[in-house]
């Protein structure tokens, strides 16, 4: 069945496939995706089989089954793992060495769904190797295959994935933890309970009910919104610390004991500094806009920092290319070469829970020495002509820039550790701005400086 190049567009995105179920994908459009994936996976040879995970939305389980008959209709088998946190379904393409896809949308809300595709070994399949091939034979037709068809078996990974994740982190010197988790009614109300079961942890959970309608919250901690419920809950509970997952549970948000969020570039400056006791002199990758602490720590102790371009494709690609340890992002996505290189939230919440079990003090104590700096956080404005204010502002400080580079967007530093970054969103008429300096005052000082440049 052909389909309109407008219509395949909307929802073969740059990393994975998104749309509203009912409108923009249904069972015969995974289907065909499904038979379109097996004919790229069995063109190169590398797989007989794929295997296929699903979160908790009520579209999930019809539209993976849909997928599997897609596949299997190409010759191809398929080993259905049924729920699954994003990063569980990693942990079984390395384990079976198969390509995987996993349905879900993450933290969008009820009405969407989607699939994460990827090679064996969690490798990442992205436009350039092989989403653009989908697309383009969806718009063309997905010839038909007139060999055997493959057959459907299915494999519960949660024991073994959670055991494989326990045994990354060294958990031996564990004192007990009193820890509050807050799914949002997400996956990791799923693999929680079954990573911290043997752990001498007192969990106090939140929204743990699998529910894809999202009833108390968008499964998004990224947004501050939706922290609330956690940070209450911590304080309320006397709880050492609090970890929030977004909806397929591959990310990770900290709350330390007294309800304050830890950033992410802090956790990333934490896992850092534990990865290279483990691997001395081993590559640190972070994204361009993760505080400068990161880079600092690891030049501190003795690693060598990368830094990359925002987006999970970069970051994936360089800790291919280079062999690096770890990579953090600002957005809580925690990267393990141990982990084929993928991302994983619960493995960078059981290093967090392993440093604080570690620690005499609270948690917000171990993490100053983690938090140099103040930061806006993204700012975004919108704006008629991107490049046009990206270099009103770039003129605006040129009698104090200390170096501008143009990486993503622009990047420039300023005198005393202070720094900014403005950058074009790809999909939109916005620039996103993030800036960092010592104190909070520099930092609101200068956005409204930024600001007032970018939105004139």
């Amino acid at each position: 069945m052909a389909r309109s190049a407008e219509s395949v567009s909307a929802v073969i995105k740059a990393y994975d496939v998104r749309g509203v179920v009912g409108e923009q994908i249904d069972e015969d459009f995974v289907r065909e995706v499904g038979a379109s994936f097996a004919r790229l996976i069995r063109s190169e040879g590398a797989s007989d089989r794929v295997v296929v995970g699903h979160d908790m939305r009520e579209s999930s389980p019809k539209l993976s089954q849909a997928f599997a008959d897609g596949v299997t209709a190409q010759g191809l088998d398929v080993v259905l793992i049924g729920l699954a946190s994003t990063d569980q379904l990693y942990f079984a393409s390395g384990l079976l060495d198969a390509p995987g896809a996993m349905f879900t949308a993450s933290h969008n809300p009820a009405a969407y769904n989607g699939i994460k595709l990827c090679r064996a070994g969690a490798k990442p399949v992205g436009q350039e190797t092989g989403l653009a091939i989908i697309s383009a034979e969806l718009v063309d037709g997905v010839p038909e295959y007139d060999g055997t068809p493959g057959v459907v078996s299915e494999r519960d990974v949660l024991a073994d994935y959670a055991s494989f994740l326990r045994g990354l982190v060294d958990l031996s010197q564990m004192r007990p933890l009193k820890v509050a988790a807050d799914a949002g009614n997400g996956m990791g109300g799923h693999t929680v309970p079954a990573v911290f079961g043997p752990l001498p942890i007192d969990l106090v959970p939140l929204y743990f009910e699998l529910d894809g309608t999202f009833p108390n919250h968008e499964a998004n901690p990224l947004d501050p919104a939706n922290l609330v419920d956690l940070q209450r809950l911590v304080v309320e509970s006397g709880a050492d610390v609090g970890l929030a997952f977004d909806g397929d549970a591959d990310r990770c948000f900290v709350v330390d004991e007294r309800g304050e969020p830890v950033t992410p570039s802090a956790v990333t400056a934490l896992v850092a500094d534990r990865e290279l006791a483990k691997e001395p002199g081993a590559t640190i990758i972070h994204n361009l806009i993760t505080s400068r602490v990161v880079p600092e720590l690891v030049l501190e102790q003795g690693g060598v920092p990368l830094r990359t371009r925002v987006g999970h494709s970069f970051i994936k690609q360089q800790m291919a290319e280079t062999d690096a340890v770890f990579g953090g992002e600002h957005s809580a996505h925690y990267y393990f070469r141990d982990f084929w290189g993928a991302d994983s939230g619960m493995l960078a919440a059981l290093h967090v829970l392993a440093a604080l079990a570690a620690h005499d003090g609270t948690l917000s104590d171990l993490m100053s020495s983690y938090d140099r700096y103040a930061a806006s956080g993204e700012i975004n404005s919108t704006v008629a002509d991107a490049a046009d204010r990206t270099e009103a502002v770039i003129a605006a400080f040129s009698d104090r820039a200390t170096s501008v580079d143009r990486l993503d967007g622009v990047t420039v530093d300023l005198p005393d550790h202070a720094w900014f970054n403005l950058r074009a969103s790809n999909t939109e008429p916005l620039l996103r701005l993030n800036v960092e300096a010592r104190t909070q005052d520099e930092v609101d000082a200068l956005v409204e400086e930024i600001l007032a440049v970018v939105r004139a």
